[in-house]
């Protein structure tokens, strides 16, 4: 295998996108995004998007494509992501891929798990009862119908609860009893590197990021999707809290602090998923010339 990429990893707000392009920069190549945010083009200030000078930088796929009207899975990421490597490796001999999807990023390095089709008719029972009744009648259903996966699996991600209820309503067994953790080999070379901060730094630069997005203008672009806070794309951090300000159910002070607070459990979420991984390469970001250095002699 001549071919490699370098999977970038790691929490948000970590430096992940800065050191990335310095990444593609030296190898001469392009970045995948492996952002499950980033890809919907109505997003840009709350899901810290890169600029639209890195952007014109480093071409990145993932990043724009898609419309927060489509429903975008880890398999339509493996699928995206595969087909995007072999453009660049017609090309390059290395690419970078970056994110903090940790379910994006196994399913491309390893593969998913063979789980049966869900019908339409399914996908919008579950969609529009979502939309109607929200995250408790997700996890209402799960705890009914698939009540090892409501004591085992995520609760708090409507993404991943929809996808176990839907499985569940068209097999009657829980999604676990499909995941057998096989993995795919790929024809090519795979190094990860994972980005970390002592967790008062990291929190800090959390608090800070978002105190900079509200000062760009995350208010304004929240309000301009309020038509659309029903999507699955706009269950986020981020968005969330601002939907309920402008609904009068919160302070504008208050959803701030929620954004930032909510944000500190989403990274620590990440960082238990991305530890779990032994193959990971872990990289100390609180000097980034000194991280280059260190990944540069991982690579080699």
């Amino acid at each position: 295998m001549t071919k490699t990429c370098i999977v970038i990893a790691g929490p948000t707000a970590v430096g992940k996108t800065t050191l990335a392009i310095r990444m593609a920069q030296y190898f001469s190549t392009d970045i995948i995004s492996a952002d499950s945010r980033q890809c919907y083009k109505e997003l840009n200030i709350g899901v810290a998007k890169p600029s639209e000078e890195e952007l014109f930088l480093i071409h990145h796929y993932f990043i724009n494509s898609f419309s927060i009207s489509d429903l975008i899975s880890a398999a339509d990421f493996e699928k995206y992501a595969l087909a995007s490597i072999n453009k660049i490796f017609e090309q390059r001999d290395v690419a970078i891929m970056v994110g903090g999807t940790g379910l994006y990023i196994r399913s491309f390095c390893e593969g998913l798990d063979d789980i049966p089709g869900i019908t339409d008719e399914v996908k919008k029972i579950v969609a529009d009862n979502y939309a109607a009744v929200g995250i408790e009648w997700l996890q209402e259903q799960l705890n009914k119908n698939d009540p090892e996966y409501f004591q085992k699996g995520e609760i708090l991600n409507p993404q991943r609860m929809m996808r176990a209820l839907e499985v569940v309503l068209t097999t009657g067994k829980s999604i676990l009893s499909f995941q057998k953790n096989r993995t795919t080999k790929r024809d090519f070379n795979i190094i990860k590197i994972g980005l970390e901060l002592p967790r008062e730094d990291l929190y800090n630069r959390i608090n800070q990021r978002v105190d900079e997005m509200v000062a760009s203008g995350l208010v304004a672009e929240v309000e301009s999707l309020i038509p659309y806070k029903s999507f699955n794309a706009l269950q986020t951090v981020g968005y969330r809290e601002l939907f309920d300000y402008f609904e009068g159910k919160n302070s504008l002070d208050n959803a701030i602090n929620l954004i930032k607070q909510n944000t500190r459990h989403y990274a620590k979420r990440q960082m238990t998923w991305f530890k779990k991984d032994t193959t990971i390469n872990w990289v100390d970001m609180r000097n980034p010339d000194q991280a280059i250095d260190s990944i540069k002699k991982i690579i080699k």
